[in-house]
């Protein structure tokens, strides 16, 4: 297996260099003093002498000892050129019963183990290991609700017997066993319905934070659909609660201004993602969903971005509304289209 442990020594990369091995490609970096210059260990610029050569763990080394990237092999750039490979190898992870061994991923993606997990942790925001549990814990989620019966759930899920998911539901995805089940089993959801200047507006919260704000015009299917979602959870109207909704009602009124609110956001790895690049779009700026699919390195993916974008449980807090289609339509609006021209239009007037 090769590993940064292969290139340890001032030899083995330079011996790295000399084949322009690909496998050493995140172990290491050389730069040489000729050309002021630095370059991946496969980079197939010419040949340098060894006297002029030296290694770094890092651009950032690399850049503070006075060497600028090459043009070449573009060191201090994503490798573009895993992105489908690594695309592959979430949809593998997603289908998994088992975590897959990283040898195996590594190899399908024709990188060794320690630059595929770089590359994977780069493109995706989390290791592969945490993308099959969070993968898993989405598909147990979602049978329950479907199915509603826990054993017939943890089946679909992957799980061969409820034994493998009761030993591995702590240790694995750090979660109890009455807090993983169902829907919410276990959890206690408090929740409250407050009008705004956009209709009806639902909040919902765990222990965790804010897990679900919803827009309507009849509260009470507003709370059919939060049944729906944590079908075994305790769900009270909790008056105590009615501040947070307060706090929520003046922000759909204004969404310029930030959501103070923790938040419990449940989704696939994708999902999360692809919520934190909403997030991160300021107010009264919109973006596409190739855009999203671009800056998180899947370029192919835009329509897989508008379905997580679509699955987005937290009004406003995630701003979906700030994306539009490519053709400047904002079609499109888990809450209604005019509901998100509502909110566009609110932010504009805020610039």
């Amino acid at each position: 297996m090769t590993t940064a442990s292969a290139f340890r020594t001032d030899t083995q990369r330079w011996r790295a260099v000399t084949a322009r091995d690909r496998s050493a490609a995140g172990a290491f970096l050389y730069s040489v003093w000729t050309t002021g210059v630095y370059c991946r260990p496969d980079c197939g610029a010419r040949r340098p002498l060894r006297d002029n050569v030296q290694f770094h763990t890092s651009c950032a080394d690399a850049e503070g000892a006075g060497f600028r990237a090459c043009k070449r092999c573009r060191p201090n750039q994503p490798e573009a050129s895993h992105d489908t490979a690594i695309a592959a190898a979430c949809r593998t992870v997603a289908a998994a019963e088992a975590p897959p061994r990283l040898a195996d991923l590594a190899a399908a993606a024709g990188l060794s183990p320690f630059h595929f997990h770089r590359v994977f942790k780069a493109a995706t925001g989390v290791t592969p290991r945490a993308y099959f549990l969070a993968e898993r814990r989405q598909r147990v989620q979602s049978a329950l609700m479907a199915r509603g019966t826990t054993t017939r759930a943890l089946f679909e899920a992957g799980f061969g017997s409820s034994a493998r998911f009761y030993e591995s539901a702590r240790a694995d995805l750090g979660m109890t066993v009455r807090s993983y089940r169902a829907g919410g089993s276990g959890e206690r959801i408090r929740y409250g319905i407050a009008a705004s200047s956009l209709g009806v507006v639902l909040v919902a919260a765990s222990d965790g934070g804010v897990c679900a704000i919803a827009l309507g015009d009849d509260g009470e299917a507003l709370v059919r659909d939060l049944r729906r979602r944590f079908a075994n959870a305790a769900l009270a109207d909790d008056a105590a609660f009615r501040k947070s909704v307060a706090a929520v009602v003046t922000m759909v009124d204004d969404p310029a201004q930030a959501f103070a609110l923790p938040l419990d956001v449940r989704g696939t790895a994708f999902q999360q993602r692809v919520w934190a690049a909403l997030r991160a779009i300021p107010a009264g700026a919109t973006t596409t969903y190739a855009a999203i699919a671009k800056k998180l390195r899947l370029p192919t993916a835009a329509r897989a971005v508008a379905r997580a974008v679509a699955s987005n449980p937290l009004a406003v807090a995630v701003p979906c509304h700030r994306v539009i289609r490519s053709d400047g339509a904002t079609a499109g609006y888990r809450w209604g289209v005019e509901r998100k021209r509502a909110l566009l239009a609110k932010e504009a007037r805020k610039r």
